[in-house]
């Protein structure tokens, strides 16, 4: 491969010393993780990369021809040594005897785990006869958005030959066909007609490179790659402000407060069949596609890449938005565009189901465009919902390179077009060539991808929820953090201690990994904190579907008294405080219109009296009655229920040190006053816990799991309730 031009917009970052202590599936690792590391040379889990390495089968001892290739559903980021497939090459080679043609090539990936070199549980993915089949040790798959732009052009074919002339390349072209065996036979043959080619662009797929060795086949690709850049942005460059058909509005200055403001609507309204994480994007690339004239005929066309309607649908859902429409005329568009959305998208399943095709799938979108506002994404997580964003910003790169190399003369035959598809089944816009829908519908509802999705793991009870924990620093609110993300929930920890809501933002990232997880500080007396927190939360991560409050106050005075100011406080905070929440979380469920769940922690103190605690005790029996009243007003989409624990002293904030050995000295509790904070706790807990009928002291934890199952999928017929986790006090049994 010629390298005569310098890279200009990608890096090699091959370190030799690196690779010199690697061995050759460890050198393939590593080759895959640099050229996965940049979303120009492939999107997330898109792409695959392989090797042909001598090895001793382990049955023989005798050297055995092995194929290293990314194993299915893997990415080329993060893959390690166990991501890859292992076959014999000889016997994936000797399928070809079994094969019958193209109508029965998925028969043949039955035979593939047959082929498996060694015990190796990874599943070979539908590319592996496209890498077994060329004859050379390595070779790499990508889908760069230059490349794809090159493969979904009308003139495609001619701008790759002007290409190799310009760039002295020898690439060549291979019209549409499904990934699988008979691509595999047809990259053979395209080979073997054109010795000395370094490359093969695949007709509305994507780019195959290849070389000898491991730093060549790196070496390889990242010069193609860069080199296809530098001839699709000159054309780009060209085109300037004309691309995409100019401009036909400009982006509004209060785009994100305003996106802020429909996420929640336009998350409930493509939540209806099961419940999304949002994302949104008003990067540049991205605005100016949403904002042209062409913008909503090329997003109808579709994508072309298979890679990316798997994840972004057929078509995105344009609204054809206004420059100065306001929230309620946005609502209206949306609603009417998902109305269009739904009926196109089940005329498409109908008109090209075949009797063996799965059931249709959630019809809603996944993208959501909005002239002037941007990009809204939706997936079962944070990171799926933005890496669907990624895949249409990439999508959207391919329409700008493929209409950026339009020329004079309008084409009349489409190179994609071949024995899998005729020229007429493509539908062409501004030089952008879109897959035709039957081609697109025989993927996105091929059965082996049916058995790709059925291998994930099962979601967890909390996934796809989105919860806001307000006092979740400390104590009970830090448990049902951790317990939660254990579940899988999307979580906003709130609290006035910011630096302590991080930290527990931190702790429970670990469990659920760190972008499900946020930090945000809110003061539950001021209703315009709690309107932030709540707006905090939607930006992350596209709406709200439990509310949990665990902040309250206890208050005390040297003198044992409580003043008129901390009664009034008492009542602001563990009253007042959780009415202001939940009329403002209200908003939100009101907008998207799915079931919500609304959790409040109470006291047992509700209804056993005590002395010298008034202001508190009445404060948790108003709170008590506050959750019955808000059942009632939230219904029918939110329910709202509570927990009654006894004293939790464990990592309270209520049980400052001074408080607990005023309490240990009233009981007559003995102590040393060197002992540390836990240790003294540890004697009040166990004091507290002899007065119960289970002689067990509350613990944080305990009340978690209360809150979460009443906030979970479990109760949803529960509502207006509150459970006692007080280890059995008779004198706060239900009355």
């Amino acid at each position: 491969m010629k390298t005569l031009t310098a890279l200009r917009y990608l890096q090699d970052l091959w370190d030799e010393k690196t690779a010199a202590t690697l061995d050759e599936p460890e050198l393939l690792r590593y080759r895959s993780n640099l050229l996965g590391a940049d979303l120009r040379i492939t999107n997330f889990g898109g792409g695959n990369t392989s090797s042909k390495v001598l090895q001793p089968d382990p049955l023989t001892g005798q050297t055995a021809d092995v194929l290293w290739v990314k194993g299915s559903g893997g990415d080329l980021g993060s893959i390690k040594r166990a991501g890859f497939a292992t076959l014999y090459l000889d016997k994936l080679l000797a399928i070809e005897k079994q094969y019958k043609g193209v109508a029965q090539e998925d028969a043949v990936v039955e035979l593939y785990p047959l082929c498996t070199f060694g015990v190796n549980p990874t599943v070979a993915s539908i590319d592996t006869p496209l890498h077994g089949f060329l004859p050379f040790r390595h070779v790499d798959h990508l889908h760069p958005d230059w490349g794809i732009a090159m493969a979904a052009a009308a003139n495609g074919k001619e701008k790759m030959e002007e290409f190799n002339r310009e760039y002295e390349h020898k690439l060549v072209w291979v019209p549409w066909q499904r990934p699988g065996f008979e691509l595999g036979l047809m990259m053979r043959r395209t080979v073997s007609d054109n010795p000395g080619c370094d490359g093969i662009v695949l007709g509305g797929h994507g780019l195959f490179t290849w070389g000898e060795t491991q730093r060549e086949c790196y070496l390889n690709t990242l010069t193609m790659i860069d080199h296809l850049g530098q001839f699709v942005q000159e054309h780009i460059e060209r085109k300037g402000a004309a691309i995409f058909g100019g401009a036909a509005l400009q982006s509004r200055p209060d785009r994100k407060e305003l996106a802020i403001d429909l996420l929640p609507f336009v998350r409930g309204r493509v939540s209806q069949q099961r419940r999304f994480i949002g994302s949104w994007s008003d990067c540049d690339d991205v605005m100016r596609f949403v904002n042209s004239n062409d913008g909503a005929a090329l997003a109808h066309l579709g994508t072309s890449c298979p890679d990316h309607f798997i994840r972004t649908k057929i078509r995105p859902m344009f609204v054809p938005a206004a420059a100065n429409d306001d929230v309620p005329a946005l609502q209206k568009k949306i609603e009417a565009a998902l109305e269009t959305y739904r009926a196109e998208y089940g005329g498409y399943y109908k008109k090209h189901q075949e009797p063996t095709s799965p059931a249709m799938r959630d019809p809603n979108p996944t993208v959501v465009l909005i002239p002037g506002i941007g990009m809204f994404s939706f997936g079962k997580s944070k990171s799926e919902s933005r890496v669907i964003g990624e895949f249409y910003t990439n999508a959207i790169h391919v329409m700008e390179g493929a209409t950026g190399l339009a020329g004079k003369l309008t084409v009349k035959d489409v190179p994609q077009a071949g024995a899998a598809a005729p020229c007429e089944a493509f539908e062409v816009y501004s030089n952008y060539v879109a897959l035709p829908a039957v081609e697109a519908f025989r993927i996105e509802y091929w059965l082996l991808e049916e058995a790709k999705l059925r291998r994930q793991p099962p979601e967890k009870e909390l996934s796809r929820r989105i919860a806001l924990i307000v006092g979740g620093a400390s104590g009970i609110g830090r448990a049902a953090a951790l317990i939660a993300a254990e579940r899988g929930a999307h979580l906003m920890i709130a609290d006035r201690d910011l630096a302590g809501a991080e930290d527990v933002a931190q702790e429970a990232g670990i469990a659920a990994g760190k972008e499900t997880v946020a930090a945000t500080t809110v003061d539950i007396r001021d209703r315009a904190s709690i309107a932030a927190a709540l707006r905090e939360t939607v930006a992350r991560f596209g709406g709200l579907d439990i509310l949990i409050n665990t902040a309250a106050i206890f208050p005390s005075s040297p003198q044992g008294t409580v003043s008129d100011a901390m009664w009034s406080t008492t009542l602001d905070l563990n009253v007042t405080a959780n009415y202001l929440l939940a009329e403002e979380a209200s908003r939100i469920f009101n907008a998207q219109e799915i079931d919500g769940s609304i959790v409040l922690t109470s006291s047992a103190n509700a209804v056993v009296p005590k002395r010298g605690s008034e202001a508190y005790d009445v404060s948790k029996a108003a709170l008590s009655h506050l959750v019955r009243e808000l059942a009632v007003s939230l219904a029918p989409h939110v329910r709202v229920n509570g927990i009654s624990p006894a004293t939790v002293v464990k990592g309270s904030t209520m049980f400052p040190r001074d408080r607990v050995m005023t309490s240990l000295a009233k009981y007559n509790i003995p102590f040393e006053p060197s002992m540390t904070d836990d240790q003294l706790r540890d004697l009040l807990a166990g004091f507290y816990a002899q007065r119960t009928l289970t002689h067990q002291p509350i613990e944080p934890d305990d009340c978690a799991r209360a809150i979460l199952f009443l906030a979970g999928p479990h109760t949803r017929c529960t509502t207006g309730h509150l459970i006692p986790v007080d280890g059995g006090l008779p004198e706060a049994f239900l009355r």
